[in-house]
């Protein structure tokens, strides 16, 4: 199979922290190359060194093979202005791959422009369709299953998982990053998004998932991504059937310092950590229960005086070792995992 050469499409979000992580999460652990980026409000730039378009037109010279959507849009669907731009990529002879609720692959009219072009639609968060409720199996696993949780949405969850792994692996560990979620999907090529699923079967696609990634090579750690948060008022649904399901025997909580309220819902103020450290080590199985093994704070709202500050803080109110690992480097956090693997 040839190497896929991705044009990311981040429309109006190539440098948006939140709504456009999909395009940053690839651009920053994706094994695939991708050789531009396309959004017109930024085109001529580069991110990453990677030169930033207005057009698809503009983008084949640099010989994309396929389109990666890399926004998050709110609730999961296509801005109007979209479809356009999927018909100009479709008849430019480019896979779609889409992390979106709304499925390119099941709409009538991008799906007959696709077979006249010979192009492939993949929907990224389609849930496999023999998905049932749990086993049992995940639970006879001979590895230590880490699950990262926060405190909110878009926080640095996948970025936390990816970390850990890339840095388990740099000591020699058996490790595996256990995609979730559609940007964790597209950067390892395999996984399920578990808030497409069914309720019912959230937490069986969840197990599905650690026994996959144990016999993809997890044989000491499993970094699952994590989704939600269990306080969120939306999203806590993903995250305990993810929590159950993945029945992991560590948990790293992360959190976006400086912040005390739920983003995009004002009121809901956030637990303090000592709290969430609780909650969450409560609302693990009783058949495994889990502990918090250490803090992954998110200082990208802070000077570096201000980070070390909040680091120095958060260990200070848990009493568990805290930093930021894409500041300053995720060792001390998997010295915290290591030294309490089972």
């Amino acid at each position: 199979m040839s190497e896929k050469r991705y044009l990311i499409l981040a429309e109006g979000r190539s440098d948006d922290p939140h709504y456009g992580k999909t395009a940053r999460g690839v651009l920053s652990y994706g094994e695939q190359p991708v050789v531009a980026i396309l959004d017109s409000a930024r085109a001529g730039e580069t991110s990453n060194g990677i030169p930033i378009v207005a057009t698809v037109n503009d983008a084949l010279c640099f010989g994309p093979t396929t389109a990666l959507v890399g926004v998050a849009t709110q609730g999961g669907r296509f801005p109007p202005e979209w479809r356009e731009l999927l018909r100009s990529c479709i008849a430019k002879g480019l896979d779609v791959e889409n992390g979106l609720h709304e499925f390119v692959s099941e709409d009538e009219e991008l799906a007959s422009l696709a077979a006249r072009h010979s192009v492939e639609l993949r929907d990224l968060r389609k849930p496999p369709p023999d998905l049932n409720v749990p086993t049992g199996e995940n639970l006879g696993l001979d590895t230590t299953i880490v699950l990262t949780v926060g405190s909110d949405c878009a926080i640095g969850k996948m970025t936390v998982s990816l970390e850990l792994d890339r840095a388990a692996r740099a000591r020699g560990l058996a490790s595996r990053f256990v995609p979730t979620g559609q940007t964790g999907i597209a950067i390892a090529g395999w996984g399920i998004a578990v808030d497409a699923v069914v309720s019912d079967f959230l937490a069986g696609a969840a197990e599905q998932l650690v026994v996959e990634g144990y016999r993809r090579g997890g044989t000491d750690l499993l970094m699952v991504e994590g989704q939600g948060s269990i306080v969120h008022p939306a999203y806590s649904g993903v995250t305990v059937g993810l929590l159950h399901g993945s029945a992991p025997h560590l948990f790293v909580l992360c959190h976006l310092a400086g912040t005390t309220e739920v983003e995009g819902y004002p009121g809901h103020p956030l637990p303090s950590l000592p709290e969430l450290v609780e909650l969450h080590e409560r609302l693990s199985l009783p058949v495994r229960p889990a502990r918090v093994a250490c803090v992954a704070l998110n200082t990208r709202l802070l000077d570096e005086a201000g980070a070390r500050e909040a680091i120095r803080l958060a260990e200070a109110e848990t009493g568990l070792p805290a930093d930021d690992p894409v500041r300053f480097g995720a060792n001390r956090l998997l010295d915290a995992v290591v030294q309490n693997r089972l």
